[in-house]
């Protein structure tokens, strides 16, 4: 059987010295006896798969609300999709990959129902009191709301894989300043790819979405030099091949040159920086992981397309105003009578204080569940 001394023995020997090793854990905040045969990686990220946050992403919007089609992304799936991507940039690296799974899997877990437009909502509600951001409200989940263990309150994880919600970053997601989490410090190299690999992620499948949905078209990709390459060495391979199987190869294939060129550029970037141990990455003031300036140059295009074809598409526009409402709605027949919340939600109102508490029920709301209350509580046909 694997024991903790060997599972050290394995990281030794086959994990990169400047890896984030699980025996160097700042640990947990309540003290628990270590696993027999799970790091405490291990052990977060199987913590994480079984909360209730974790499972409500299923229903959680992406890019297109649920109830628009069965084939989209939703919060869950692009999850699962980030943690796959990560994985792989974290092995070819010799990055821990259970501490990078761990972080992938649990960096959406403070989204609000309805994407950032809810988030959007949330905060502008919150704005006097303390504002609505959903890396805090991650962090929040994974240490209080989550109610499992009769020994402490929340799921109680690593210190890394807190750090790794708190300081996760890209183009939609600001890393939040919390002092005990040294936000000067730069973040684990595990962290970094998370971050990477969720840009990677939603830039790629929202972009399968969007042509799925006919909210973009091909021909608008005809301007953009990323598509046109792979697309013209997939034809010039496969001349005869289906428009549906040309498509995806396209996407496996931009995924696949995008972490590729991610890879390479992170290797140098070590190897330049001379980073030798995890504490090196922490005294550095910029990120190790990224892409090349040729790649960056290649993928800008891109994500500005889809920023003015999709996000801003008046569907999308309309979807998000839509959602904004009901959030808005909702929060405001609660805050007149809290006695409307579940009797669990009312018995932290002494403690947090009726907003923060109607705003952490809608937060952890998913679509379909918010459209529900919506009905019940605003249709007078409908039973409450």
């Amino acid at each position: 059987m694997l024991t903790q001394k060997g599972i050290r023995e394995l990281e030794d020997n086959f994990l990169a010295t400047y890896a984030m090793k699980s025996y160097n854990s700042k640990g947990r905040v309540y003290k628990e006896s270590e696993h027999p045969y799970r790091s405490i990686y291990q052990r977060d990220r199987d913590r994480i798969i079984h909360s209730a946050a974790f499972r409500r992403l299923e229903y959680k919007t992406q890019v297109f609300v649920n109830h628009e089609g069965d084939y989209y992304r939703t919060r869950l799936t692009h999850t699962i999709e980030v943690a796959q991507i990560a994985r792989t940039i974290a092995s070819a690296l010799g990055l821990n990959v259970d501490l990078t799974e761990a972080i992938a899997l649990a960096h959406d877990l403070g989204h609000t129902p309805f994407g950032h437009s809810g988030e959007e909502a949330l905060n502008e509600l919150m704005k006097k009191f303390g504002g609505f951001n959903h890396n805090l409200q991650g962090l929040r989940v994974v240490d209080y709301l989550e109610e499992k263990y009769p020994d402490f309150p929340g799921l109680n994880l690593s210190w890394e894989v807190r750090e790794g919600i708190v300081k996760h970053s890209s183009a939609f997601d600001m890393a939040v300043k919390i002092k005990k989490f040294k936000p000067d410090e730069m973040p684990t190299l595990e962290t970094q790819v998370v971050d990477i690999a969720d840009e990677i992620a939603y830039d790629n499948h929202d972009l399968d979405d969007g042509l799925i949905s006919g909210l973009i078209k091909e021909s608008d990709l005809d301007n953009l030099q990323i598509w046109n390459k792979i697309n013209t060495n997939v034809v010039k391979k496969y001349p005869k091949i289906q428009q549906e199987k040309r498509k995806y190869l396209v996407i496996k294939s931009l995924i696949d040159m995008q972490v590729t060129d991610l890879i390479g550029e992170t290797e140098k970037n070590i190897n330049t920086l001379k980073i030798r141990s995890h504490a090196d990455v922490k005294k550095l003031d910029r990120k190790v992981v990224s892409f090349s300036k040729q790649m960056l140059n290649l993928r800008k295009p891109l994500r500005i397309f889809l920023m003015d074809k999709l996000y801003h598409h008046y569907r999308v526009i309309r979807m998000s105003s839509k959602a904004k409402r009901f959030i808005q709605e909702l929060f405001n027949v609660y805050l007149d009578k809290p006695e409307q919340l579940p009797a669990q939600t009312q018995a932290r109102i002494p403690l947090d204080g009726v907003r923060r508490v109607v705003c952490d029920y809608i937060a952890g709301m998913t679509d379909r569940y918010a459209l529900d209350e919506y009905k019940k509580l605003f249709d007078p046909y409908e039973k409450v």
